[in-house]
């Protein structure tokens, strides 16, 4: 077996758990561990990408999927008791994606307000602009 740095070490332990996994970008993804790199590098089977909005979420299937170390901000294993106990509501695919759609543009406005109000006050303000594509 490779030498793992003991982070990743850790990590072996999680094999074949149903992982929850935040990303640097703000994405959810919850699949089974199957395997991992010395750079904590994932792949993730029957993956799923969960939206949340408000009190609402969805869940978009994404099969197969594999993760670059560097982008995993949070992980932990979620089981079948904890997706019971959830506080939301689950809606569908459609309805997740036009929340999520509503969600940003409201973002986006706010942005565009501030910006506004900062330059009428001799501020300058650039918005954060770094999750464009999603827009």
């Amino acid at each position: 077996m490779a030498a793992f740095p003991p982070g990743t070490a850790s990590l072996l332990e999680e094999v074949d758990k149903r992982l929850l996994v935040v990303l640097r970008d703000g994405r959810t993804l919850i699949g089974f561990l199957r395997s991992i790199d010395q750079f904590a590098n994932l792949v993730l089977h029957r993956t799923i990408e969960r939206i949340h909005v408000g009190q609402e979420y969805g869940d978009i299937p994404k099969g197969v999927y594999v993760v670059r170390g560097e982008n995993v901000v949070l992980l932990g294993e979620v089981t079948q008791e904890k997706e019971n106990n959830l506080p939301l509501k689950r809606v569908s695919i459609k309805e997740i994606k036009e929340a999520q759609q509503k969600e940003q543009e409201s973002k986006l406005e706010h942005e565009k307000l501030l910006a506004k109000a900062l330059k009428e006050r001799g501020l300058n303000y650039i918005p954060d602009l770094s999750h464009d594509d999603m827009f």
